[in-house]
């Protein structure tokens, strides 16, 4: 009376012998009520045989019937808590048959599997040795007389089912641990993927907010200062330096807007395959947006070794470390001048941007963004270079300016392509 579903080898098995065993079971039944009828006992013997034999049918059917309804659908009487009631039925209709006749002694073998799948090893026992002494006194009683054949028959029967009995329990054991492992592996890979997807939405979330914060939002800020600068000026009454800077302004617009554009169709995270053309853009804009700030600040950009081919995720590491750097300048160094130092060494891509501003104390830096979403940029600069292996170092102090230092490690492929071209 316990479920066996499931598709591995051994519920197949288990299934087999459990038909195997109901159509045993029917059989036998069958087979001693045929040969009570021909022995021709009196007839309110064979009327009472027949009437406990249709309840006994009727009883273990009820109960097969009940337990694979429970097992496929939940539904109905719990088998593991009505099983045992179930089998001291089926036990008690037995007895009753087999003291009205003898034939139905064959029906004790399949009730020997019952008892073992159902009690534990101890009753079960227990069970069958009681089920092969009430064989045995009933072939003693119909014989007359105590022969060995009719004590080693019901003996070696007994015997025989103890042993397929202790098999099939074992053979369940082991269908249960492995329908239960399946379920915990199935359990498990569900747990993973969804780990997997929440992992790749934080991770395109992290890399979202970078190449905002890189791309868009420093645009937005230089704008913000540029136009501040242009309502000084209308304030001043100098409508030539405001004009100028409302270009400017236009002009910082129109690049972001096409930063965006490149940003939504993916192609922002890639440097475009010209470092050196963009970081000297970059110092040139950056001139550019500081002088029409109001607070003219001079970069330049120097090239240590001889340049080299670079994957493009560290170029565009590289572009978007000195843009955040570069927009830190603008917004909070109150530098004159600052220099960007791109570096090719035999292993690995440097960039060093220095500034002589005001400096400040590194280990202010927050550990994670600020409520207002302010302090991203260092973190997410940290972030990006790590994410390739890479090493990130800010040195400052106030007053006395900043240097913040990014190394990247080049690959082997990469370095063997800039031996072959000097080669």
């Amino acid at each position: 009376m316990t479920s066996l579903g499931g598709g591995s080898p051994a519920d197949t098995v288990l299934r087999v012998l459990r038909v195997a065993l109901h159509l045993a079971f029917a059989g036998l039944l069958l087979l001693a009520l045929v040969q009570m009828g021909l022995s021709r006992p009196p007839l309110p013997l064979l009327c009472a045989a027949y009437l406990l034999a249709a309840v006994l049918a009727g009883v273990y059917l009820a109960g097969t019937v009940a337990e694979k309804r429970f097992a496929a659908s939940g539904r109905g009487p719990d088998p593991g808590r009505w099983a045992r009631v179930w089998l001291a039925a089926v036990t008690v209709l037995w007895l009753a048959l087999l003291l009205i006749s003898v034939e139905f002694s064959w029906l004790a073998f399949p009730l020997f599997f019952l008892d073992l799948h159902l009690l534990r090893r101890g009753p079960a026992l227990a069970a069958v040795t009681a089920t092969t002494l009430a064989v045995i006194a009933a072939q003693w009683a119909a014989a007359g007389s105590l022969s060995l054949p009719l004590v080693l028959g019901p003996l070696i029967g007994a015997l025989f089912a103890v042993v397929m009995g202790f098999a099939y329990s074992s053979l369940h054991i082991e269908s249960v641990n492995q329908r239960r492992a399946l379920e915990e592996l199935r359990r498990t890979r569900g747990e993973l993927a969804a780990s997997q997807r929440e992992f790749g939405v934080l991770a395109e979330r992290g890399r979202l907010a970078r190449e905002i914060h890189d791309t868009l939002a420093q645009g937005f800020s230089s704008i913000v200062l540029i136009s501040r600068a242009a309502d000084s000026a209308l304030a001043a009454g100098n409508t030539d330096l405001a004009r100028e800077r409302l270009r400017t302004v236009q002009a910082t617009a129109a690049e972001n807007l096409a930063e965006a554009r490149r940003f939504v169709t993916g192609l922002s995270a890639d440097a475009g395959g010209a470092l050196l053309a963009n970081l000297e853009r970059l110092c040139a804009d950056a001139r550019q947006t500081a002088g029409a700030s109001g607070k003219p600040v001079e970069f330049s950009l120097r090239v240590d070794g001889e340049p080299g081919p670079v994957e493009p995720e560290t170029e565009a590491a590289l572009l978007r470390a000195a843009q955040a750097s570069v927009a830190n300048v603008l917004s909070h160094a109150r530098a004159s001048r600052a220099v960007l130092t791109l570096g090719w060494t035999p292993d690995a891509v440097t960039l060093d941007v220095y500034d002589d501003g005001r400096g400040f104390d590194p280990a202010a830096l927050p550990r994670e963004p600020r409520p207002d979403g302010s302090g991203f940029g260092l973190l997410g600069l940290r972030s990006r270079v790590l994410g390739l292996h890479g090493s990130f170092a800010v040195e400052s102090a106030p007053g006395e300016g900043t240097v913040v230092a990014v190394r990247i490690p080049r690959r082997r492929s990469e370095t063997a392509a800039g031996q072959e071209e000097r080669q």
